[in-house]
Formats: structure tokens, sequence, C-alpha cells
């Protein structure tokens, strides 16, 4: 009854100081009214502290440890039996510490890097350095991972020591042990374990905490997300390798059996290390606890000895059943000789072991188990006489219909048949023989129905007939090591609402009852929510965890309902749901504290340490504490249990269970306690109230340590009121959920009394309920952590993630309104009523309603808005919290800004809560089929004009309105017809204000004006059934939008004013065929308008310009099936949709291209026919036919010219030309090919006529350069603003140039490459050149703007270069690859050129025109003298200026002609240079007559210039390839000079041969069509200069080498 004092003090003991308002240390043992705890005084604010059995170790702020106690490690030291004062650990200075650790006889601290130091007792290996016996001073324990290379240190989060042995939890969540003994987890044999391990059992597994008792190990740990648990289980055992599943065929039936039992712990058992001894078999008879070796039932009914335990584990491995296969039970004998034996668990000697105190209770449970009749053939049960049936449909059925959480099969969960069996087996006290089934029923039954594993049912049977099915029951050795049994009291609220797990216990199932599992049930609600809440994430502390133990475990203090050692972790699976937070380890028991504050303990109760006095002890139980009381912190020593909880009040309380301590008299042995006095249940410790505001407590050996705070400016005390105010509201939720929710749900008549609207509605509610629920206990663990560790409010998840709450909320109010507005809670009222009863006190209790006579369906009501109150605690505690700070802080704004958001959105909910039940009143006032059709979920009622004075204007005089505001439409009703009514929505009913009614009541709130909606028109003619869902403006679709029409045809674009206008994609379905119709582009005011594509269901495509829904302007148009490539391509101008002006039409299955005017759809008017057989037309066209003058050309060059009347038909006056130069002059009739009528005569030429005029005479009928492609420089024209080519404004153009460039106006398909997108942002601005006179450097930026503009689609002048190649490679490829159109592709050409440089100037109206000059600025005079006039001034010529963009586009097909038509002259050059290039150079250069004071020079200088001039080939541009041949002549005269003497001057003789020699080396290909294309293309202002020159020799040197003769 006395106690020892223990006062230490620090450097200034006695002074009050501010370190004494934070962290203080008070310390007591016993629980006797006299005990007094000490204050330990210490410099500064203790954090944390850890006992051993004689010593303590404390942790203060700065990170500096103290040590007090007996330190026999200690060399410098007397063992002394008494307490020291307290020392430093001088060996840490330095080092940083944020966590400390004491085990039996040793300790660990660790630093703020994640290191470990160890000092103290290391027999055993438990400090981790070999080769000592102690480590007198701290001393650093590498924890390395082998399986890295290098091996890397490990970062470790937290330390826990026991007696022998030490662990470590990783920064990965992993477990790392050492030490001795099997309760290290460890795969070894070998002990002591130096250097720390990884616990592999455990890898893959989030470890949460670890806890470490004298010879045991506890590690709390975080479930498996779904997806991992629904891994394959293996199906073999980990360390003997033998089948974990085995199957026996019977005659009748199957037998799956998981009797596998591995034998870790039987080998200890065997040593002795913890087993029974030699004198104590195991009990015969009924089992003190399902989870107990069961013996065969031969020793049970005859005498004999024992089967020892290899025996037993055989017989456990090969079980039989009875050959009859009827049940196998024992006599009232067996049962009562066996009770004294069973009985032998500590605690109150004799007590009975069946949870149930006699067998009246036992009917009433398996009554109260079973709503059916229980007629079915049953697995009988006796008990003295009395005989009892269950239905073993019942029991499948229960575990079919519990609780689970959709998608996820934890493996480590309680079996809930389990359970229920072996309570009854030991209550009723009967043994029922069975087999072992090995896969769990969820598992069998998915099998055989897929889908019903993630959902809980309703109770009761299926209907049916008699059950087929014998379940034969009996407890498996995988239920001995991992489930607890037995205690159906304290389960009762969860009953079997239990997740369902491996193992199961259905050994066989008929097929009639898998029918009849699978026939379709009502689905029920999870009420936990999986994996809670996304968004809450790593914020918040996990709410599903799982506690697993390993060790020796003969206290039971392992919590697997036996007495056997286990060597790897385990886990406890009646723990899994229970929430569990924290774990603590006594010396031999066990403690579990759950976010829901209460205290499960199991192990050794010698002192009634577990706060209860059950038995037996081996399996989890809650501590016995009165209602009310909320633990939230427990410590554990060597007899006894420290709980720190909430009472009344929120400053915290102290309970202490276990032994009492004497005065004088130190540890006693453990097992010497007679004598003793101890705790039947926890008692509360007087003295608590003193100590201020404990925030956390630790027990050890004897003693006991409270940390407290002093309540400085209320903030201490505001933040435990928080605390317990959230752990107070968790508890609330959670008794509702339990006693509430779950027993309604289980109701079968739920569904039917509330409809399948309704049941979806409350469906919806439970799920929001089960995620606040969840949220809260997370928060509620939170805040407890934060009260235990750093206690401040800068890491409330409540103030910096406040969303996560205020949305949950939000989902939850609306759920319950949604049900409320249906009238859920009236539907609810009737099977609440059958549950409840007439008088539903628990109701009332747990709705807080002190009125009386309430009806239940208000009650309901109340209950189920009775979380928004919380709302307000939030704000009042945050406010409070606030009011510790100065106004003007951050902490103190943040704090006000955090109370705001909760106060606002309590007045919202409010606010939300009086619609929801003003609506559901309307509806109850006012029913009927239109209300009822009216009705839904999420629709309030704002106000309706039944007690309103409102007119309809033109009404009828006696029709009576009813208007009906909503909050998403607006109803009007004739009420005296009641049968129309139209329903108005919202967000497409715009207000017009009437401007008189301004009555100034305050500034009215207009809707916006600019809203994103859905409607279907049903007035609107072109519109009309077609739903629009996108933007609207002033009650017009605008913007982005979507219209669908009943016959199928959508648009999907931009609007404007109710119109589709901008880009838009429509889609219209064919009528003949079973395709669609498909336009992508530009639309306006309603209409297709501007560029598009128009895919058509004929498989026909057309790209082009579009003009009020048809064709019009520049277009391309691909024909032909879909299956094929196109047979005919137009391209050209359209009017109307039909093809007028100019354009080309290639006929690919004809082989002909026609290239001239149109009509409507008919060749009209001048044209080019030509055919891939070489004919060649060119002439008028009527009616889509030659008929007219024309002329018609064959490969060979006959040639009539005359009249034509149909294609390819000659009919009148005409001259026909053969080849040789004869023609024919006269009338001709027949078609070309197949025979002519000639009347006329017949001319044979004089051999001196010229007939060089008939050549130039071709080209002359076709259609003008000028008059090809004006459409396409019409619309360009367009795009820059001009109605007519040249006439407009500049600015205006620069300006639509601006908007066609910015992204906005960018056609969707378009996708610009990485340059482009550089190139736009460069040609974004407006250049400054075109204004002012024009230089040089002008003219040169001019330049180079037209490069990047014709290379940008975007741009006007690059959508007319992109348009004039592909028109131009449309004409001149293919078929149109006929040397007779070389001309015309030239003039076309030309006339290009001549039109852009007229788009040119009117961009640069500065600019000269052709030909005219740019002055450059004047040099030096010297430099003048041989320079050209070219020099100082430079010609503007279009060429020049566009020739280097457009050519090099154009080439391919141009340069094409060119080869065609100069083939035979370059055939005979080609003959000649091969010829002469056999020749040595020396040969060559005599026979060229190349003078002989030039050939040293010739011979190795010439060679590396034929490389120069070859690059002619290689160039584009005439200016270009010209300068390529001024850059040869420089470089010969170059070499020649440097030979020679320095005045040398080249004359042509001189000159001629050795170009001549250079040209020949340099073997070019095609100098032909090389020369034609300069001479035809050259700029004019260079054909009489320098450049001139050089070319014209060129020139000589093509004819030269042409007509070489060589012998």
């Amino acid at each position: 009854r006395f106690m020892k004092k223990w006062i230490w003090s620090g450097d200034r003991s006695g002074e009050e100081d501010s370190s004494g308002e934070r962290g203080s240390l008070h310390t007591w043992k016993g629980y006797s009214y006299s005990v007094t705890p000490e204050r330990v005084l210490l410099s500064r604010p203790v954090l944390q502290a850890a006992l051993g059995t004689r010593h303590g170790v404390l942790l203060v702020e700065g990170g500096q440890v103290y040590s007090f106690g007996e330190f026999p490690w200690k060399q410098s030291q007397v063992l002394e039996v008494g307490p020291l004062k307290p020392v430093l650990e001088s060996a840490l200075s330095g080092q940083r510490v944020v966590a400390v650790a004491a085990g039996s006889f040793h300790s660990g601290a660790l630093t703020e890097d994640g290191g470990v130091h160890m000092w103290g007792e290391n027999s055993f290996g438990q400090c981790g350095l070999s080769s000592l016996t102690v480590v007198p001073n701290p001393t650093p324990v590498a924890v390395m991972d082998p399986d890295t290379s290098p091996p890397h240190t490990i970062r470790v989060l937290e330390l826990a020591c026991g007696e022998q042995h030490s662990l470590a939890l990783s920064a990965q969540h992993e477990v790392w042990a050492w030490g001795s003994g099997c309760q290290l987890g460890l795969v070894t044999t070998i002990f002591p374990v130096w250097k720390p391990q990884k616990v592999e059992h455990l890898v893959g597994r989030h470890v949460l905490q670890v806890a470490c008792g004298a010879f045991h190990s506890l590690a709390l740990v975080r479930c498996l997300p779904p997806q991992e648990s629904r891994r394959p289980l293996p199906d073999k055992c980990g360390q003997c390798n033998q089948l974990l599943y085995t199957m026996t065929d019977k005659e009748d039936h199957v037998i799956i059996s998981d009797s596998h039992y591995c034998p870790l712990g039987v080998e200890l058992l065997a040593e002795g290390e913890a087993g029974l001894g030699p004198g104590r078999s195991p009990p015969i008879g009924l089992l003190s606890s399902p989870s107990e070796p069961l013996s065969s039932h031969t020793s049970a009914l005859a005498p004999g000895p024992h089967p020892s335990i290899t025996e037993h584990t055989d017989y456990e491995r090969g079980r039989t059943v009875a050959q009859n296969g009827e049940v196998l039970t024992t006599t009232d004998a067996d049962i009562s000789a066996s009770g004294t034996d069973s009985d032998r668990g500590v605690g109150g000697a004799g007590s009975r072991n069946s949870p149930y105190p006699d067998d009246q209770a036992v009917k009433e449970y398996l009554k109260k188990l079973s709503d059916t009749s229980l007629a079915e053939e049953t697995a009988k049960m006796t008990i003295a006489g009395a005989s009892f049936q269950v239905s073993s449909d019942e029991l499948i059925l229960d575990l079919l219909t519990s609780d689970l959480i959709p998608g996820v099969m934890p493996v480590t969960t309680s079996s809930a048949l389990n359970n229920l069996v072996s309570s009854c087996a030991s209550a009723v006290g009967e043994r029922v023989v069975s087999t072992y089934e090995a896969l769990s029923l969820k598992k069998m039954i998915n099998y055989y129905y897929p889908g019903i594993g993630g959902v809980a049912g309703v109770p009761g049977g299926f209907p049916g007939g008699p059950a087929e099915v014998r379940v034969r029951l009996e407890e498996s050795m995988q239920g001995k090591k991992s489930c607890s049994t037995g205690d159906i009291r304290e389960e009762e609220a969860e009953g079997l609402s239990r997740r369902l797990s491996l193992p199961g216990l259905l050994s066989q199932v008929s097929p009639r009852l898998l029918r009849r599992a699978s026939r379709p049930r009502v689905r029920a609600v999870p009420l936990t929510p999986v994996g809670g809440l996304p968004e809450a994430g790593e914020l918040l502390p996990s709410l599903q965890t799982e506690v697993w133990s390993w060790g020796r475990g003969e206290e039971g203090q392992l919590g697997h309902g036996d007495n056997l050692p286990r060597l790897q972790p385990l886990c406890i699976k009646c723990l899994s749901s229970k929430e569990v937070v924290l774990v603590a380890a006594g010396a031999h028991h066990s403690l579990a504290l759950t976010a829901q504050s209460q205290v499960f303990s199991w192990g050794s109760n010698s002192s009634g340490q577990l706060g209860h006095m059950a038995s037996p002890t081996t399996i989890p139980r809650l501590a016995k504490l009165s209602e009310g009381i909320r633990v939230w912190d427990v410590g554990a020593g060597a007899q006894h249990t420290l709980l720190l909880a909430d009472g009344d009040c929120y400053q915290p309380i102290l309970y202490y269970s276990g032994q009492q301590v004497r005065e004088g008299v130190q540890d006693t042995p453990q097992d010497q306690t007679e004598g003793y006095s101890y705790t039947q249940q926890p008692v509360l410790l007087p003295f608590c109230m003193n100590l201020g505001y404990v925030s956390g407590v630790f027990a050890g050996g004897q003693s006991c340590v409270a940390l407290a705070d002093r309540n400085v400016m209320g903030f201490i005390a505001s933040l435990h009121e928080l605390a317990a105010a959230e752990r107070k509201f968790y508890c609330k939720l959670s008794s509702v959920k339990n006693h509430i929710l779950r027993p309604l749900l289980d109701l079968e008549s739920l569904s039917t009394a509330l409809g399948p609207a309704s049941t979806v509605l409350l469906r919806s509610l439970v799920r929001c309920y089960s995620r606040l629920c969840h949220l809260t206990g997370q928060h509620s663990a939170s805040l407890t952590a934060n009260l235990r560790r750093r206690r401040e409010f800068k890491s409330l998840v409540m103030l910096e993630h406040a969303s996560i709450f205020l949305d949950t909320y939000n989902e939850y109010c609306c759920s319950v309104g949604n049900f409320l507005v249906m009238g859920g809670f009236q539907a609810l009222a009737k099977p609440s009523l059958e549950f409840f009863g007439k008088c539903p006190e628990l109701l009332q209790r747990l709705a807080e309603s002190s009125e009386e006579n309430i009806p239940l369906s208000d009650l309901l009501v109340t209950l189920f808005y009775l979380p928004m109150r919380h709302l307000h605690e939030y704000g009042r505690l945050l406010l409070k919290l606030g009011t510790c700070f100065e106004v003007s802080s951050v902490d103190y704004q943040k704090l006000q800004d955090g109370c705001s958001k909760f106060e606002a959105l309590a007045l919202h909910l409010k606010r939300r809560r009086k619609e929801a039940e003003y609506t559901y009143h309307f509806w109850k006032s006012f029913p009927g089929k239109m209300t009822d059709s009216l009705r839904k979920p999420r629709r309030r009622l704002i106000c309706e004009s039944s007690n309103k004075a409102l007119t309809l204007q033109n009404s009828g005089r006696f029709s009576v309105n009813w208007f009906i505001l909503f909050n998403d439409a607006l109803v009007h009703a004739q009420v005296n017809t009641f049968s129309t009514h139209h329903v108005f929505p919202l967000a497409t009913l715009w207000v017009e204000p009437i401007p008189e009614e301004n009555t100034g009541a305050g500034q009215r709130v207009e809707p916006p004006i600019s809203r994103t909606a859905s409607y279907t028109f049903y007035k609107d003619s072109r519109l009309k059934e077609a739903t629009y869902e996108g933007r609207w403006l002033a009650g017009k679709p605008n913007g982005r939008g979507m219209v669908k029409w009943l016959d199928g045809r959508i648009y999907t674009g931009t609007f404007k004013n109710g119109l589709e206008d901008g880009f838009g994609d429509y889609v219209m379905p064919s009528k003949t065929l079973n395709l669609n119709d498909h336009y992508q582009g530009h639309w306006k005011e309603g209409k297709m308008h501007g560029i598009g594509t128009y895919k058509y269901a004929t498989g026909e495509l057309y790209e082009g310009s579009f003009q009020d829904n048809m064709r019009h302007g520049h277009g391309m148009l691909r024909s032909g099936t879909l299956n094929s490539s196109s047979p005919s391509v137009f391209i050209g101008q359209w009017v109307h949709d039909k093809k007028t002006g100019y354009g080309v039409f290639d006929d690919i299955t004809r082989g002909e291209k026609y290239m001239g005017m149109w009509q409507d759809d008919q060749r009209q008017g001048t044209g080019v026919i030509v055919t891939q057989f070489g004919l060649y037309y060119e002439g008028a066209f009527n009616n889509n036919k030659m008929q007219g003058t024309g002329v018609l050309l064959s490969e060979d060059n006959t040639t009539y010219e005359g009249e034509f009347s149909e294609d390819w038909t000659l009919n009148g006056k005409g001259v026909l030309t053969m080849p040789n130069g004869d023609y024919f002059e006269g009338s001709f009739t027949g078609e070309w090919g197949s025979g002519l009528k000639v009347t006329g005569s017949f001319f044979k030429p004089n051999l001196y006529d010229s007939d060089g005029d008939k050549g130039r005479a071709l080209g002359r009928l076709a259609v003008p350069p000028e008059e090809k492609w004006r459409v396409v420089f019409e619309e360009c024209w367009m795009r820059l603003g001009c109605e007519a080519p040249g006439q407009g404004e500049n600015q205006r153009a620069w300006e639509n140039i601006a908007v066609a460039l910015t992204t906005k106006q960018r056609p969707h398909t378009m996708n610009l490459s990485r340059t482009q997108n550089r190139m736009l942002e460069s040609l974004e601005f407006i250049p400054q050149q075109h204004v002012g006179p024009v230089t040089m450097e002008k003219y040169d930026s001019i330049r180079r703007y037209l490069i990047k503009a014709c290379d940008m689609p975007l741009h006007p002048l690059g959508r007319l270069m992109e348009t004039l190649v592909a028109v131009y490679r449309m004409t001149y490829v293919g078929v149109g690859a006929n040397r007779r159109l070389l001309l015309q592709a030239v003039n076309e050409i030309m006339s290009y050129l001549a039109r852009i440089f007229q788009l040119v100037r009117f961009l640069f109206p500065d600019l000269p025109e052709e030909g005219g000059a740019i002055p450059e600025p004047s040099s030096d005079p010297q430099d003048k003298k041989d320079s050209n006039c070219a020099d100082t001034q430079r010609v503007v010529s279009s060429s020049a200026l566009l020739l280097p963009v457009l050519l090099p586009r154009l080439y391919p097909p141009l340069f094409t002609l060119y080869a065609l038509e100069k083939e035979k002259e370059d055939d005979v050059y080609w003959e000649c240079v091969l010829r002469l290039n056999k020749q040595p150079d020396v040969a060559l250069l005599a026979f060229l007559g190349v003078q002989h004071k030039f050939w040293p020079v010739s011979v190795p200088v010439l060679g590396e210039k034929t490389e120069t001039v070859f690059f002619v080939s290689t160039t584009f541009t005439p200016s270009d390839k010209l300068q390529v041949i001024q850059l040869t002549f420089e470089e010969i005269t170059k070499e020649v000079m440097s030979s020679l003497e320095d005045n040398f001057l080249w004359s042509m003789d001189d000159l001629f041969p050795v170009f001549l020699y250079v040209v020949l080396r340099a073997r070019i290909r095609n100098l032909g069509s090389e020369v034609s294309l300069i001479e035809d293309l050259m700029d004019p202002c260079v054909q009489h200069g320098e450049h001139g020159i050089m070319f014209t020799t060129l020139k000589a040197c093509y004819y030269q080498i042409q007509h070489e003769k060589t012998t």
C-alpha cells in the first residue's frame, strides 16, 4: 500500500520554469488509494519513456537520452537495489535521438537519420553486437541489407526490445530481428543471431508498428489491398513442401481436407522448451477452447494412455470419418470427467468454459440463429439428453450473408462458421467429428456461382426442399493457429457479419445446396468502405489492419487459441476486422487498442492484467470497462496494464489492471503470486486528475509512467477536447452502424417494404455513411497520434486538407436528403418497428432525442442527420484553438479560416435539410400520378403557386394554372385537366425581366447568361426532336456543342446564335447504303461554308470549298467504289455543286486527262485532252464533246487540224499532216484510229519549204495560262479581305493574316511540325517592311518573310502555294506527263509568278514593279571599276523573288516534261559523252584542241572542276544553276592564272575547248533538259550579262558534243 518514491531533478531542481509546462514525467507502482505519483524533474520536457524490468530510458527535447534504475552492465557502478538518479547517456551526445526502447535488461535508441544504437545485457545477442556479453554504453548497430550489392544501410523508423531479442521497423515497413529464440520469426535454428536479419514472412506487407514481450513479438500490419489479397494461394507448404490440401473420394461424397499442419513449434515442444511436461498430458473430453488439440474419440471413450504430441499430430494429418457417416457423440460421463482438466486455465477457479451460463441460453441462441423453420434435416446436437436441431443450410447461409467487402477476400480474417460451430460445440459439449475443408466456402461457392463473392446477402435460408447435406464439423488445425472461437457474447453485435476467409469448415456440399445458393438474392451493402477514402491516401492512418504474433505461447500470449509456440509470424484472425491502431506487449500478455477505443487483451492473466476474468485467455477478449470509457493509449508491464482513457470530461483519466505492489518487496518471481491482491477488472487511479493533461502512458517491470502537459493558454486542453470529441463521435457512428444499420440491412422484409428505387437510395446512403464513419475513425486515430507525439495543430489534416471532410459530408447529406425526399424513412419505419418494437429506446438514445411519442420515421430522420451537428463541433473547437493565439498571427488566421469553412458547410447543409423536408411534405400533400412522375431523388422544391397570386397572360377564362419551381425545372400544370403538364428544365430556361416590376427590394441575383446544358427541341422545324448538349448563350446554342437528330444525324462543333458556325463535324446516315456521309470543316450560319472535307457514303471524297451547303469554289473530288483506288479525280472550280470554270479531270479508267473549261458538270469551251496512248487534242468542246475546231496529234507526230463533231470523231474541213510533211486538205469524216473518209487534195511539200511555224502553233487553242486556276487566286484574295484582285485595304489584309495564324482559328485536323510551330511564332508578328521605301535590307527581309509564309499552311500565301502545287502535280503527273504539254507547263509557272507577285506587291506596296530597280548602298569607288551595273542596283523580278520558293515544289513534274521533250537529243549527246570519256586525258585534250600551254594545268586541276559543274543537275532554279556555271568558270580561271602570268585574259578560242573538256568529264546525264529549263525560266535581266555569256558557252558545249565525230 505504500510506494517507494522516485524523485529526480535536473540542473535546476525545484524551480518552476517553462520547461515544466510540457512533457513532465510522473511515476508510481500499483493501484491503491495511498499511491501518490512522483514527478521526475529534468531540465527539458520528456518526449518518450521506455521501461525495462528494473531500469528505464527517457528521451528529452533536443534528442538527449537519460537512463535510470539498475544498470548491471555499467562497469563503473556498484549494483544497487534501489533506483538511481537519471544519468545522461553521454555516448549519444552529438546524435539527435528521435525514439527510445527498453527490453527487460537492455535498451535501444533511434537517431534522426534512422541509425540504431544499443546497450545493456547482450548474452543472447539482443544488442546485435557479437563477442560481447554486456554493452556498457550506446553503440551503433548496423542494419544492412545483404541482398543488395554492395549491402546498403537500412533506415529504421521504430525499435522494440524484449528479454532476449530486439525488433526494428524499417522505412520500407519491413521487420528486422536479432537476438535469440523463436520470437525472432527467422527461419533459423542457430542462436544467437548477432546481425539484424529481415523477417521474410512479413516481406511484401506494410508493417505499421512492432512490439516485444519477454518471449513473444507483435506486429500491426496494414491489410493487403484488394488486388493483392486475390493472389492465388500456395498449394504446398513453404517449410516441409507437403500438399496443403488433399481430396479423398468416398462412396457418396468427396472430402476436401486442409488438415496439413507444418510442425513449426512441435519440434520445440519435443525439445521441452515450452511444451507439456512429462506429467502433463493433453486434456481429454470437452475442450476448454476449440483451438486446443482434439484427442481422438477412442481415448475419450476408453481408458488408456493419452497419445503423445507426435501421435496426436499424426492423427490430425490422417483423420477419418466414422464408416457409417454418423456423428459420434460423447456421453455425459465423458463431459463431466473432462471438465476438470479443461478448466485449468488461469483466472477464477472452477469457472465454466462455455460462454453460456446455462443450457437454456444455448437453446435461445440457437433459436435466434434461424428465423425460418428448423424442420430440415440437421446435424443433431445433444446436451444433457436434450436435442437441438440446427440447419446445416442455415449455417452455410449465414456464412454467405456475412458483411462482405466487395472484391476483398483477406486471407487473414476469421471464418464466422468456424466461430459459430466451435462455440456451439464447446457450449453444448458435443464433439462433431468431420473432415476438413480446404477451400473457403466463398471460394467453393464462387466456383459454382461466380459473382456471389463480393456481395453480402439477406439472412435466412434459401426457400426450397429439405437439406441434403450433412456438414461434419471439427476445429481445423489452421483454426487452432489463427481463429478466435468461443466468445459469442462479445461477438453478438457483429454475429456472423464478418468477412469470409480461408479456411472455412464446409466439407461436403450437396448439389442441391449449390443450386439454391446460385439463385439471385437481394444485394446488401458493404458497411466498411474498401481501402478507405482514396483522396485521404497517406494523410490519415489506416484502419484496415491485422495483428500478427510469433514466439513462445505457453501463456496464450500469441492469441491463436492455443499454447503452442510459433516460429514465424501468424495473423490473429479475429482482430482483422477490429480496426486495431496500436499494439502493446507485456512480459507474458498482449494488448490491442482499436479505433473504437476498445482494448483487446490475451495471454497470462495471473494478476488480472488482462482487465477481465473470462477464460480461456488464449484468444483476444475485450477488457471490462464501464460504458462511455474510451481508451486511447495503453502500456503493458510484467504483470499489469495501464490504460489512458476519456471519461465524462475531456481531461484524460488512468485505469490500472493487474497486481498490487507491496511496500518493501522487490519484483517477485512471476509464478509466486500467492497472497498478492490484484484487480478483477481495470480500476480508476484516483490521482489521475492531479497530473494534468496526460499525453501518453508507459509500463514495464512493476512500474508505471505517465507523460503530462500543463494547460498553458488553454491550448493543450483544446487539443485534448478536439481528439476526445472525435473519438466519442466515431464510437457513436460505429454504434449506429452496428446496432441500427446492420440489423436493418439484414431484415428479410426490407426490399419489399422499400421498393426497388428506395432500396438503391438506401444502398447509396449506407455507402456514404460508411465513408463518413471510416473517415471519422481515421481522423480520430490521427488526432490521437498527434496527442501522443507532437501535440501541435499545424499538422491537423482537417486544416490542411479540409476538402476531404467537406466533400464527404456534402455527399452524405445529399444521400440522406435524397432518401428522405423519396419517402424512404417512412417506408423504413415499418420494418424498423418489427425489429425495434414499439418502444425504440435504443433508437431514441442513439438519436439523442428526448421527445416522447415521436414517430419512428422522424426518429430515423433525426438519427441520420445527427452527423451534421458535428460540423458545428469542428468549428467551435477550431475557434477555441484559435483563441490561444494572437489575433494578428498567421496561426490564428489559419484556424479562423478552418472554422469558417466548417461553419459555412454546417449552415449550407442545414438549408439543404430544410429543402429536403419541405420537398417531402410537398409530395406528401399533393399525391397523384402527375406528382409521382415528377418525383426525383435530387429534385428539391423552391416554391409553388398554390398559395400565390400568379396568373398566366392570355389564359382561358376558366383555366387554373399551377406553377411549381424546382431546383432543376419549372413545371406548368393545368389544374382543371391535370393530365397536361409541361416540364421546363432550368438549365435551358431564360428569364426576360420586365423593367417596371423593379420593386427596389434589393439586388436580385441574375441567372448566368452563359451555361452548359442539354435540351431536346420540340418546336424548331430544323432541330425538331433533336437533342443539343453543350454551351448556351441567352437561350441559344453558342460555343462548343453536339446535336443529335432522331434519324441518326450528329453535328459536333461550334455554334453561334443557335446555328452551326465555325469548325464542326457532321455525320449523316445514308438512306440507301448502310454507311454515313461525313463532313468535317467550316460552317457559317447553319450551313457548310468554307474549307472542308466531305466523305460520301458512296465512297466519293470531296476536299475543298463550300458555300450554302454546296460545293462552291476550288475543290477536288475523288470518285470510285470503296474497295478500289479512285477511278476518276476532278480538281478545279465548282459553282453551286457543279463543275464550272477551269478544271482538270483525270479519267483513270479510260486513261484520259482533260484540262479545260466546264459548265454545269460538262466540258464546255476550250480544253486539252491527253491519253495514255500518246494522243493529244486541243480545241473546242460543247455539251461534253469535242465539237468545233481542234488540233489532234498522235504519238508519231501525225497531225489533224480542223472540225470535230464527237470525241475523236473528225467531221468537216481540215488538214491532215503526215510525220514526213505530206498532208491532205479537204473534208474528213470518221473516228480517229478506225478509218477516215477523206474528200480533198494531197500535197507533197517542196524540200525547201519552211515548216518551222507548225510546231509553234501548239497551245493556241488551249485555255490561256492566266485563265487557269483563277478561283484559287480569288480565294486567296478573299482571305486577305479583298473582293477582287488588288481591291482592298493593305492594313485589313495584314489583320486577316494575323487572325488566320492565331491558334484559336486553326482547323482541328491540322497537325503542324515542330519547325512549322517555331515558324508560326515568328509569323504572328506583322512585319514592318510593308511600309516605306524598299532598300536592299528590306528587300532581303521581305524575301525571308515570303519563304516562311509559303511554308506555313495557315498563312494565306502558304495555303495558295499548297493548292498550286497540288493542282500542278494533278495536271502534269501520270497521263499528264506528255511532252506536248511542256510549253503550257512553263507558261503556267510564269503565270503563277506574275499573279503571286501581284499579291506580294499588294502586301508590300512600296516594292517596285516587275523590272524595277532597288539602289544598293554605294561602296568604295575602286571596287566599282571591274564591277557590273548589277552590283550597284538590284532589279526586282517575280522570278528572282518567287521562283526559289515555287520551283523546288514543282520541279519533278516540270523536269519530267523537259526530259520527255529532249529525249532524242539527250540520247545522242549521252552516247557521245560515253564514247569520248573512254579517251585518256592527254588524248582528249589534244582531240578537243586545247592549247599545249594549258595541259600541265588541265590534267590535274580540271578533273576537280568537273565535280563543280556536275552540281548543275542538283539545283532547282535557273539562277542557282547559272551560279554553279559561274563558279566553275572562276575556279578554272584561278587555276590557270596561278600557273601562267597574272595579266592573262581568256579569249573564247582558249576558253571553249577547256570548258568543253570539263563538261565532258562531268558526265551530266540530261544536259539538254537542263539547258532548256534554264533558257525558258531564266531571269530576263541577266540574259545579256556575264551569266548570259556563260550560259551560251554551256549551250554551245552541249551542241558541240552532240555533233562531235570521232574516228
